[in-house]
């Protein structure tokens, strides 16, 4: 008999994530699209991880350069108060 508290599968359900930044009428990531960003990032200013927000490896490296960009272009801050 497995342990429950190790074992995974039973609980785990399988669901079918789709990113939201790529596909057919997907927004396209820019440092200048800060309604976008604003969306990815917390109330603090710090960014959401992959995890949280479905976003693909791909995507989630894009979605960070742009908002490192952002930041350094004082579009976004880099901490809110």
């Amino acid at each position: 008999m497995k342990n429950k508290a190790f074992d995974n599968t039973s609980s785990r359900m399988l669901l079918n994530k789709s990113c939201p930044l790529s596909g057919k009428d997907a927004p396209k990531i820019d440092y200048k699209n800060i309604n976008l960003l604003k969306k990815y990032t917390t109330e603090k200013g710090k960014i959401l991880p992959s995890r949280v927000t479905q976003v693909s490896t791909k995507k989630q490296k894009e979605l960070s350069q742009a908002v490192k960009r952002a930041r350094f272009l004082a579009l976004l801050p880099y901490v809110s108060n």
